[in-house]
Order: structure tokens, then C-alpha cells, then sequence
């Protein structure tokens, strides 16, 4: 009989959660992430806008994976106005600010650059976006736990920690993704140049060569007019 009971309790909870499921992945996400790749054009400034919220963090990564000196000027603002970093010429750069209520500019600057576009890569990283109510709302659904002293609070946290390292992992591999495509860019621009410089040595060589056998042969031609 006792036995019953407890199959029957564990079956309840089961069915919370099961049908709960959707809350408890909701509680889930403790930090968002995006990445972008977009053009710049030559002589061109384009900026973003992100909208945070007070104790959150906003980390921004950007890369220039092609075009020509492979940098850009870049910056990021606070609601206020207040320029809080920015880089100028760089390649690439990783910022992270601790941001309160409001809309965060970001900025890429390629104005300096009148013939060349720029293809650049940037990836965000958004923490603690969600308030304190959103975080304990799971709460409100779950009910028989102190009947199987199930440590639910134990299970989210090692969840969302997984989930934390899962999303670190994603962002690894989107950066090395980046430095991947940069270099290939290199490589292809540096065997484009290889070939050309090659080539023109090459007709330089020849058309050097054909003047020196045609020089060589003048020294020894006979120019003088035979009288019979």
C-alpha cells in the first residue's frame, strides 16, 4: 500500500512537470546570444541598437574578415550618449559593459576608407536579462516536491550551467569560424597578388631577353655595302 502511494506522488509530479515544460525551458535562458556578418562600404558608418536593462552585461566581439588593411573604426555609447569604448583602425576587439535601462548604440565606421568595403563579423552576448519575477515563476507550477524531496532549484542550476558552457562552446566555435574566413580571405588575396607579381615578372623577363638576343645579334651583323 505504501508502495502505491509513492508510485502514485512520483506520477503526479511527472505529470507537473511534463506539462509544465515549457515554463521550466523558459527559466532556461540566462543569457542570449546572436551573431551577425554584414558589408560596410567604402566611405560608409552604420550603426546598431540594442535594448538592455539595468545589472545586465552586454559583450559585443566584431571581426573585419575582408577588405582592403582589414580594419575599422568602431565604438559603442551608453543611452546617455556617453562614448564608453571605441577603437579606431583596429581588425578586431572584444568590449563588455555593465549596462542599466536603455538602448546601447554600436557603431562601425569605414568612412576613412574611400574605395574599399569591408565584410565584418560581430557576435552578442547578452547576460541576466531576465528580472528576478521571470526567474521564480517556474516556481508557481511545481507542486508534490516536498512529498519526494526533490531538489528542483539543484536541478535548474546545474541545467542552466550546462547550458552556460553550451553557449560558451557556440561562441568558441563562431569566433574560430570568423578567424577561419578571415585567413582564408588572406590567403586567397595573398595568391591572387603571388600570381600577378609572378606573371609580370615573367613578360618583364621575356620582353629582357628578346631585347638582349636582338642587341647580340646587331653587334655582329655586317652593315657594310658590298661593291662588285
Amino acid at each position: 500500500m505504501e508502495a502505491g502511494r509513492v508510485i502514485a506522488c512520483a506520477l503526479s509530479v511527472f505529470v507537473a512537470l511534463f506539462s509544465d515544460r515549457f515554463v521550466l525551458v523558459a527559466s532556461f535562458s540566462q543569457s542570449l546570444d546572436s551573431d551577425f556578418t554584414f558589408t560596410l562600404a567604402a566611405g560608409r558608418k552604420e550603426c546598431f541598437f540594442q535594448t538592455m536593462k539595468k545589472d545586465a552585461s552586454l559583450e559585443i566581439e566584431y571581426q573585419v574578415l575582408d577588405g582592403a588593411g582589414l580594419d575599422v573604426d568602431f565604438l559603442i555609447s551608453s543611452p546617455s550618449g556617453q562614448v564608453l569604448f571605441s577603437d579606431y583602425h583596429k581588425s578586431d576587439g572584444v568590449h563588455t559593459v555593465e549596462t542599466v535601462d536603455g538602448d546601447y548604440m554600436f557603431c562601425f565606421d569605414n568612412t576613412f576608407s574611400s574605395v574599399s568595403e569591408k565584410l565584418i563579423f560581430f557576435e552578442l552576448i547578452l547576460d541576466n536579462m531576465e528580472t528576478e519575477e521571470e526567474q521564480d515563476d517556474w516556481k508557481a507550477y511545481v507542486q508534490g516536491t516536498d512529498i519526494l524531496d526533490m531538489k528542483l532549484e539543484d536541478i535548474m542550476d546545474t541545467i542552466n550551467n550546462v547550458k552556460a558552457r553550451l553557449g560558451k562552446s557556440v561562441h568558441i566555435q563562431n569566433v574560430l569560424r570568423a578567424f577561419e574566413a578571415r585567413d582564408r580571405n588572406i590567403q586567397e588575396s595573398n595568391f591572387d597578388r603571388v600570381n600577378f607579381w609572378s606573371i609580370t615578372n615573367l613578360v618583364v623577363m621575356m620582353m629582357i631577353a628578346a631585347t638582349q638576343v636582338y642587341l647580340v645579334r646587331s653587334l655582329f651583323e655586317d652593315k657594310r655595302k658590298i661593291r662588285t
